[in-house]
């Protein structure tokens, strides 16, 4: 296989797909063909059909990379036949018949509680006032405060959705370990990194990381497509 020259970016919940811009354009910079899967973050079934309508129109093999609970959405995803690698960005990295519900279930003891409301109508926010500390807390001021009011709803059916098919079980991963994350904890991000057999790189950055500092995440999605050289 040569370079792969695909990339598909999918988001994860509480956001939407504008957040991969900087990581959009340092890639298009290199080459890359880019696309963004734009989740309803309504159902795990609906963000995985939305992913696979994107990889569909590919025109050879592509990098899939999720963030956050789009780590569950390119686990399942990413048996589509023209995902060569996956690359994990502060993500949820799940196994079969796992959930972002089932992963958050036990936080280690001092680990920082995301500020999720009760549900409304089946659907979750974050506390906008505790948003930028607990996800963006190395975005600047006004676009953490855009973020946290611009806020999509996250379905509880995305939450609770599991995984049928693990895919990093038989295709190559990476993982991004964002190091001050205060949504998912690193040692936690480690673990699932570690056991997907990941290659791991580690940068300083909050669990919007792809949006403050979009250059070590387009370096690890670089790595992942030349590594087919």
């Amino acid at each position: 296989m040569t370079d792969v020259r695909n990339v598909v970016l999918v988001h994860g919940g509480f956001v939407d797909g504008s957040g991969w811009e900087g990581v959009y354009h340092l890639l298009k910079q290199d080459g890359f063909k880019v696309s963004i899967v734009q989740n309803p973050t309504v159902s795990l079934d609906g963000d995985v059909a939305a992913t696979l309508q994107v990889l569909d129109q590919q025109d050879g093999p592509t990098v899939l990379v999720g963030h956050s609970y789009g780590g569950v959405v390119v686990t399942e995803a990413g048996s589509h036949d023209s995902v060569a690698a996956l690359v994990y960005i502060a993500a949820f990295a799940a196994d079969q018949d796992e959930s972002v519900s089932t992963l958050i279930a036990d936080p280690p003891p001092g680990a920082p509680v995301p500020p999720i409301l009760p549900p409304q109508d089946g659907f979750l926010f974050l506390d906008r006032e505790k948003f930028a500390e607990s996800f963006a807390g190395d975005v600047n001021p006004p676009q953490a405060a855009f973020l946290a009011d611009a806020q999509v709803p996250w379905g509880l059916d995305a939450l609770n959705g599991t995984v049928t098919d693990a895919s990093w079980r038989r295709k190559p991963s990476w993982y991004l370990v964002a190091t001050d994350d205060r949504m998912i904890p690193p040692p936690a991000q480690r673990a699932m990194a570690e056991r997907a057999g990941a290659t791991v790189a580690e940068a300083p950055g909050s669990h919007a990381i792809y949006v403050s500092q979009p250059e070590p995440v387009a370096d690890l999605i670089r790595r992942a497509a030349h590594s087919f050289n």
